[in-house]
């Protein structure tokens, strides 16, 4: 027994040092004046498009379809042969981002397959060089997203399946590969976030992904970060890594969840920041386009993430796979469409809203705007009053939001309890406005 016990023990300890064999030299950062303006802007916003898009839409099956159909490289690179995007429409993307209420986009200009979807003089493997296409999409999106008031954020790859400076599968010695150029792959990225951010105008976001891959890798952060901050202060910095935010992000990311919450399993043991916050979401199952897809979420259910979103103090990045012909799926458009209808008349409850005023509760969540808390009953119970727990804040006024009704209440120690009699139906969220001191 003994035996066994010591031989569990230094297996923990050899895991522990595997995981511990590179610490991540991350400068002090103190944020710049523009960018602490423009998370507030970010904050602000509420609501925002995610667009996987890349020559993986040709397969119809994901953007991880080379990694998981096991497509060596070489082969999958014949896709770009196919890739020619004519229904793409820069005006006709950012009007629908606009009718559905969505203040920003999120695209990937170099997903895990290692495509770059925009013109860079750091890869011919790119939609200019190596498609039929032979234009920059990206450039046409920004110019339009600047004409309509759109921020346009751009997502990158730390991952890349396929260069060899990048060496995937490899093992990480002293915080790189063995056996490969890690620097040249760093100075790669290096090249491509410079292009990203001086070749499109103004960019709100650079959203990094892939950083799980290699847990124990020296990334280079403080070169990058630094980079970013160097050549855009109000450029803001997200990494989709699945950790405690590092000094030098500006935005702490939860996938598939809510701040708080691990029903995805990726958030397990990780706290939420003081940061600007931001929860990614899928409309169907997938991120890439997805032939097969067989069920997407129902404007019900997408305000209602939005709302719970917002009422944790997050954004919501909410995903599109644009079909290969360059076309936003026209189910997809259908129910974005039907957000922004409700959203013409609720917008107030979400944008511009603070939230983490209470802890959520069964019946939804509330949002705060300046002495206005938007009381957000996405779940009544049926009983003829509402009880609001915990809430600290003197309430002088109760009335719904419909038409202005006032509503009694009542304040104590322990909480508000407001009488809902007269609280017009809303099979989507009912809402009431509490005036506070």
């Amino acid at each position: 027994m003994k035996k066994f016990v010591l031989i569990i023990f230094i297996g923990l300890l050899f895991l522990s040092a595997e995981a511990q064999q590179y610490s991540f030299e991350v400068p002090d950062y103190n944020p710049s004046q523009e960018n602490l303006q423009a998370r507030e802007q970010f904050r602000d916003m509420r609501f925002g498009l995610f667009v996987h898009w890349g020559i993986y839409s040709v397969l119809g099956d994901g953007e991880w379809v080379m990694h998981n159909q096991h497509i060596s490289y070489d082969k999958y690179k014949r896709l770009a042969d196919f890739f020619y995007p004519y229904d793409f429409d820069a005006k006709k993307w950012v009007q629908i981002v606009k009718a559905a209420g969505m203040k920003y986009i999120t695209i990937t200009t170099r997903h895990h397959d290692g495509f770059s979807m925009f013109d860079t003089e750091a890869s011919e493997y790119n939609i200019v060089d190596a498609t039929p296409y032979g234009k920059d999409p990206l450039k046409e999106l920004a110019e339009e997203c600047k004409k309509e008031g759109i921020k346009l954020n751009f997502y990158y790859s730390l991952l890349d399946w396929g260069r060899e400076d990048y060496g995937f599968g490899k093992k990480i010695v002293n915080g790189a590969p063995v056996d490969t150029d890690w620097n040249n792959y760093i100075e790669f990225m290096k090249a491509q976030l410079t292009e990203l951010l001086t070749n499109y105008g103004e960019i709100g976001c650079i959203w990094f992904d892939g950083h799980w891959e290699r847990k124990n890798a020296n990334w280079h952060y403080d070169e990058i970060y630094g980079l970013i901050h160097e050549i855009s202060p109000s450029t803001l910095i997200v990494n989709n890594h699945h950790m405690q935010p590092l000094p030098g992000e500006d935005i702490q990311a939860f996938e598939r969840d809510l701040p708080g919450e691990n029903t995805a399993g990726f958030s397990h043991g990780v706290k939420v920041s003081d940061l600007p916050l931001e929860t990614c979401a899928t409309i169907g199952k997938s991120w890439g386009f997805n032939l097969n897809e067989k069920r997407i979420k129902s404007k019900k259910e997408i305000i209602h993430l939005l709302v719970k979103a917002a009422g944790k103090d997050a954004n919501l990045l909410l995903n599109v796979g644009p079909m290969p012909n360059g076309e936003i799926q026209p189910e997809f458009v259908k129910v974005l469409n039907e957000v922004g209808e409700w959203i013409s008349k609720y917008g107030e409850t979400i944008y511009e809203t603070r939230g983490k005023v209470i802890d959520s509760q069964d019946w939804g969540t509330i949002t705060q705007r300046d002495n206005q808390l938007f009381v957000h009953i996405l779940k009544p119970d049926g009983k003829p009053y509402l009880f609001i727990p915990d809430l600290k804040l003197k309430v002088a006024s109760a009335k719904n939001f419909e038409n202005g009704a006032k509503l009694k209440f009542k304040q104590q120690a322990e909480g508000v309890f407001i009488y809902t009699k007269g609280l017009p139906e809303n099979d989507v969220d009912q809402i009431i406005i509490l005036k506070v001191k």
